[in-house]
């Protein structure tokens, strides 16, 4: 299976459960590694993969008008919309608020899922 990365991809998102988190939008930064099919190369044809440029721009509208409470709840929602939207067989995700502590430069979640549900425990 072939893969497409996205790195460092900086969104606006209301999250959190703090007053301070609840009244702005905060950047977040994602990092995104997801299947797609090998037709894609074998036929050299954007019908037959997932278009990065749609994957980032959906992502943005959609995180701009929700809110979350828990970063773990906004991933899995990330990884639900690849799935369902763009027919992603696998999805890996990195999400972090940045510089939401003192001496803290990320706090974030790393979930990886195959389509099927099942969890895949490659950390690299």
């Amino acid at each position: 299976m072939d893969f497409i990365f996205i790195e460092e991809l900086r969104v606006k998102a209301r999250v959190g459960i703090y007053p301070r988190e609840r009244v702005a939008p905060q950047v977040l930064e994602l990092n995104l590694t997801f299947g797609v099919p090998d037709a894609a190369a074998e036929r050299d044809d954007i019908d037959d993969t997932i278009d990065y440029a749609e994957v980032i721009k959906r992502i943005r509208e959609d995180l701009a008008e929700r809110h979350f409470n828990l970063i773990e709840t906004l991933g899995e929602h990330v990884v639900a919309m690849l799935f369902d939207e763009f027919g992603a067989p696998w999805v890996k995700l990195r999400i972090a608020k940045i510089g939401i502590m003192k001496d803290v430069r990320r706090v974030g979640v790393f979930i990886q899922r195959g389509r099927d549900g099942r969890a895949i425990f490659d950390t690299d």
